[in-house]
């Protein structure tokens, strides 16, 4: 068995324009004081890391890593859920999502899918000279406005939707097979890939890829009413990241999983700091120990009430004491006896 890695956070919902939260060394700083150990970092702010250089140079990497290091932290994984959730949008939200994308592109679908494409693939070679084994990214989504099937979907929308998904990730995914990382989805509501369903779907597609993994995040399961444990059993081999976020659902008679277009305080699903909501990390974290999950336990802060701050440093505990150090010994060794073949037959009762 394997230790789980951690505690780590994701920067993303931490970064700004104020010290600490401007830089990646004053955030490892800021991190480690709080007692994590990793970092994990999105790839759109130059002020933590230039992808396209980082791509090319190991020696940018080995110096962004000592800076990092100096504080006690280590970059655990790179991020491109905003990128490449712009690898794939459904008209629909064009303007919308514009505001991921550099203005250079903006207004242009097919020049704004080509950009995102290169930043996860930048992400990749950078990835790989940083010594990573993982990536965390978005699939994308082009049959979300058709999620609830009304009006009638035409026959074989899904299958063309998921044709086209493929026919996009594939090249992205072959990037990553040269590099040597795994490229893991998280699974969520917005994206074509945000149940089991969906991602097996899109496996058949990529013809079982073996770069083609899952970002493990169990809040969005409460959030969908799906078995966030079972989901555990039935993908373990397929799970290479995992963020630690906490969830509660509260449907009402007025209310249930669509939310009523509500703000998240009003919802019945919404995001709660960890130890807050209902999610139960201490059978996730045992299911991780005994399925040999050895990448990092990933603080993501979303919570509805409570000050990012507080949910980070609380977060940082809340991970340490769920993460199982697994035994190297079975407790009952004291009472084992040596045995050889013979003596296990004459056990059994046999000649």
């Amino acid at each position: 068995m394997k230790t789980v890695k951690g505690p780590a956070i994701f920067l993303a919902q931490f970064m700004a324009d104020e010290d600490p939260f401007d830089n990646i060394e004053s955030m490892a700083r800021w991190a480690s004081g709080l007692g994590f150990k990793g970092i994990q970092v999105p790839i759109g702010n130059t002020r933590f890391i230039d992808v396209a250089r980082a791509a090319e140079s190991t020696d940018y990497c080995d110096e962004l890593r000592g800076r990092v290091g100096a504080h006690g932290i280590e970059i655990t994984e790179l991020s491109t859920h905003l990128e490449g959730q712009l690898v794939a949008v459904h008209p629909a939200y064009d303007a919308l999502f514009d505001g991921f994308a550099p203005e250079a592109v903006r207004g242009n679908p097919a020049a704004r899918t080509s950009w995102a494409t290169e930043q996860v693939r930048l992400a990749a070679a950078a990835s790989r000279n940083l010594g990573l084994s993982a990536h965390a990214t978005f699939s994308g989504a082009l049959l979300w406005p058709m999620m609830y099937p009304w009006p009638q979907r035409p026959a074989g929308l899904v299958e063309t939707g998921f044709e086209e998904l493929a026919r996009r990730w594939r090249p992205i995914l072959d990037a990553f097979d040269e590099h040597g990382v795994d490229c893991c989805f998280e699974i969520h509501p917005g994206e074509d890939l945000h149940d089991g369903v969906t991602f097996e779907r899109f496996l058949a597609e990529v013809d079982d890829h073996p770069r083609a993994h899952i970002l493990y995040d169990p809040s969005h399961f409460v959030l969908q009413q799906l078995d966030y444990l079972a989901f555990l059993d039935i993908y373990r081999e397929r799970i290479r990241m995992f963020h630690v976020k906490d969830a509660e659902y509260r449907p009402t008679g007025r209310s249930g999983v669509y939310g009523g277009y509500q703000d998240w305080l009003d919802r019945p699903g919404r995001f709660r700091s960890l130890g807050d909501g209902t999610v139960d990390f201490r059978t996730i974290f045992s299911k991780l120990a005994a399925y040999d999950f050895d990448g990092w336990a990933v603080l993501e802060w979303e919570c509805c009430l409570k000050h990012q701050e507080d949910g980070a440093r609380e977060g940082a505990a809340f991970i340490r004491d769920h993460i199982i150090r697994v035994t190297d010994r079975a407790f009952d060794d004291f009472a084992a006896t040596d045995t050889d073949p013979a003596a296990n037959r004459k056990v059994l009762g046999l000649s």
